[in-house]
Formats: C-alpha cells, structure tokens, sequence
C-alpha cells in the first residue's frame, strides 16, 4: 500500500542505541571497461553476525557513507528487523593525470545518465571485486544473487542512480531508497516519471524522500516537483512506494533522521518477496492477464514462416509503418490503390532512455489496430495516433538480439524469434489482427 511517511527525530534515535560491531574492508576498483580511464573508491561493511559460511543480503550505498549507515545497520541486524546484510559504499569515479590531479569528474555521467550502463558496472566490475574480498579475520564475502535480497540508497544524483539501477535490472535489487532525488531535466531524469506510469509494473519497493525547500539548482528543475511527480506515477502504477515529504533543502539532513526507520520499511516482511503491482494503466490492464505473466523460452527447429523484423502493413493494407535512419520516430505512408507509398511523416515517437538511437527489431499490429515495436527500451505498444500508450519488459536486452528479433502476434499470445533460433513466448490479453479488416477507430485523441 502506498503512503506518505514522516518520522520524528527521537524515535530515530532510540533506534540506533543498541550497536552491535562491523569491520570496514577499503577498495579501490582501477582500469574499468565501462568507464574508461575511471578510479572507484568504496568500503565494504560487514557485520559481526556474518560468519562468511553463506551468502549474505546487500546494501550498495552511493557517494560513500551516508545517513550513519554502518551503525543504523548494526543496530537493525542485532534487533532482527533487517537481514545479515554486506554493505557496499561506492565513491563515484574520477580520472586523473601523472600528476594526480583531477581531470574528469565521472559522477554526473555515472549517476544521472537513465539508462542501464551503471547497473552493468555493478554487476560485471565492482560487485565480482567485492566478492572476492575478506575480512581481517578471515571471513570471505558472499553476496546473494537474488533480487529480493538487495537494496540500493543514493542521494540527489545518487538517488536517481539508485532507482534506474534497480528500475533496468529488477533482477538485481528490488529495493531502493532516494534521497532528494535528481529526476530532473539533467540528463533526461524528467522522462522517467512518464516511463513508469506506461510500463508494467516491476517488482520493486520504493521510498522517496524530499521536501519543499529542495530546488537545488533552478536551471535543470524543481527537485521536489520531479519527486511528487514521480510519486503520483509510482502510485497510478501500483507500486509498493512510500514518501517523506518532510519539509527540507537539498542535502542529506532529513535522509539521516529517517534513515532506520526506511530501513526497517524496506525489509519490513523479509524474507517475502517483494511482488509487482497493478497497475491503472488502462491499455496494460485490459493487456495483462490475472497473476504473473513470464517470457517462456524454448529452441526452434527452424525459423518461424509468420514472424516479421521489417516493416508493418496495417490489416487492412491502408497504411505502412517504416523505419528511418537516424530517428527514434518509425515513418507512417499511405498506400494506394496501385501500391504506391505517399503522404510519408514521422508518425509513431518512440521512448528512449538515454538520448540515444533505439535499438528497433519487428513489429506488428494487433486486431485493435494498436501497433507493438521491439525496441531495446522495451517491447512498446502504441495506438493509432503513433503514441505510446504501454510498455511491456523484454526477456533480453543485448542490442544485437533486439535489431535482430521478429515478432508475431497470435491469439492469446505475442511470440519473440531471436536470430539465433530461440522463441519467447508470453500470455497476453491480444488477438491477431484480420487482414483485410479495419480495426475500430480510436477516434483523433
């Protein structure tokens, strides 16, 4: 259930008298791939309770310790209202010269850009590194793979990381905690409100956290204006969300005074899993069945003859859809009576994340004339006036398997060919479109 939390000073306190111990082991992550030339500073903490035997929960925290966190988590491991959890705090990267002078901030470039390349970072540079260290007595850390066991904090920047970092990889964090939040016009943070109220739901536990005073810098936006409304979407797309709206300015002040209280929030029912919601997205609600509907995955014999990867004809041959280069918009031409394409425009505009080309692979029209479009995006669906109306998660992300896929619509059911011969299949509320059939208007919008 969605609401608005406000918590008082003095209950945060009487909450971390009881400490228990940690130790801090220090990293340095150098020569990353992702971000080249980049050096990463973090410290892993781990608590007395982990013995090192199994896997424990994670914390990934952003711009190093914030909000008395090793403490905060001590207290709540001991009190058994949070997990044996492996912190993990991460300074953002910096490149410099011979001399060790600074010549690149990488933060901005880490932290605000909405796509999924600093999710990978973690996955595939820092998180590998951390799982190999130990502890001055011995103890090796191991992290757990599931979701449903991670959490991820950052503050302003380090809060719109936080949730695009668990917004693109569900499957690695499931829980997140924004501070004072960027989702402002910066590097297109703005957009991410309008993503989730089309996209499905994911399974995700949200707190946002800011307040009136927050416009820390009036060019890019109003911080706690971008923060509502991302609440108001989290909460049209039902999404296990709470908020602190306590009034503030931009800082960390009131993220440290309600920091445990969130945290036992967080894993509040663990070790439940968190689950998706539903949304009131009304095109998705009548798409998606009753209960959890997953990609299916299984190898073809040979290429499927009714999958397409070029353009849509629309069923009852009035219209083309085309790709053209250079554009995250697909082309729209009438057909007449002899074939000939005419009356071309930028017709379908297509959502992408990071300013950035889209990755475009088949697409297809259903029997409502609604017009579904692989993209590395997602799988986006939009109506007869070329506008997005939903977006549904893909089983696989890699660019070259997205330009490469087709798709097919039957009844019941949209199917997913890879160029290497794999199908993925998923249940959805949708009928094959008639060819020679004109779907019902949808009127002008």
């Amino acid at each position: 259930m969605n609401r608005i939390l406000v918590f008082s000073v003095a209950v945060v306190m009487c909450c971390v008298t009881a400490m228990a111990g940690h130790v801090m082991v220090d990293g340095v992550l150098g020569d990353s791939r992702i971000y080249p030339g980049t050096v990463h500073t973090y410290q892993v903490y781990v608590p007395q309770q982990y013995d090192g035997r199994q896997a424990a929960c994670l914390y990934v925290g952003l711009d190093g310790v914030l909000c008395n966190a090793p403490q905060v988590m001590d207290s709540l491991i001991t009190a058994g209202k949070m997990p044996v959890t492996i912190g993990v705090f991460l300074q953002p990267g910096l490149i410099k010269d011979a001399e060790g002078n600074v010549v690149r901030y990488n933060r901005s470039n880490e932290f605000d850009m909405p796509d999924a390349t600093f999710a990978t970072f973690l996955e595939s540079e820092l998180l590998p590194q951390v799982e190999g260290m130990a502890t001055g007595d011995g103890r090796t850390v191991r992290l757990s793979v599931n979701a449903n066991d991670r959490m991820i904090f950052g503050l302003s920047s380090g809060g719109i990381c936080a949730f695009n970092a668990a917004w693109h990889r569900p499957d690695m964090f499931s829980r997140v905690f924004s501070g004072v939040g960027t989702f402002v016009a910066m590097r297109g943070g703005n957009d991410i409100q309008t993503i989730v109220r089309k996209h499905e739901p994911k399974p995700l536990r949200i707190f946002l956290q800011d307040g009136t005073q927050d416009v820390w810098n009036a060019l890019f936006g109003h911080w706690y204006e971008g923060n509502r409304m991302l609440a108001t979407a989290l909460d049209f797309a039902g999404y296990d969300a709470a908020y602190d709206w306590s009034d503030c300015k931009h800082g960390v002040s009131q993220a440290s005074k309600i920091f445990a209280q969130v945290m036992e929030w967080m894993w509040r029912d663990y070790p439940e899993p968190v689950k998706a919601g539903k949304t009131q997205n009304d095109l998705l609600a009548q798409l998606l069945p009753e209960g959890q509907s997953e990609w299916s995955w299984m190898v073809l014999d040979a290429p499927s003859e009714h999958a397409t990867a070029g353009d849509a004809v629309y069923p009852d041959s009035s219209f083309v859809v085309k790709r053209h280069e250079g554009s995250n918009c697909l082309w729209q031409y009438t057909i007449a009576p002899d074939g000939t394409l005419e009356n071309g425009q930028r017709f379908y505009w297509l959502h992408s994340y990071d300013n950035s080309l889209l990755n475009v692979g088949g697409m297809e029209f259903d029997s409502q004339g609604n017009l579904y479009v692989i993209t590395n995006a997602g799988l986006q669906i939009l109506d007869q006036n070329g506008r997005v109306r939903g977006i549904l998660s893909l089983p696989v992300t890699e660019p070259e398997i997205i330009e490469g896929t087709t798709l097919r619509i039957d009844e019941g059911m949209v199917s997913l060919v890879t160029p290497q011969g794999k199908l993925a299949q998923r249940k959805l509320n949708i009928q094959p479109a008639k060819q020679g059939v004109c779907p019902k208007s949808q009127g002008q919008g």
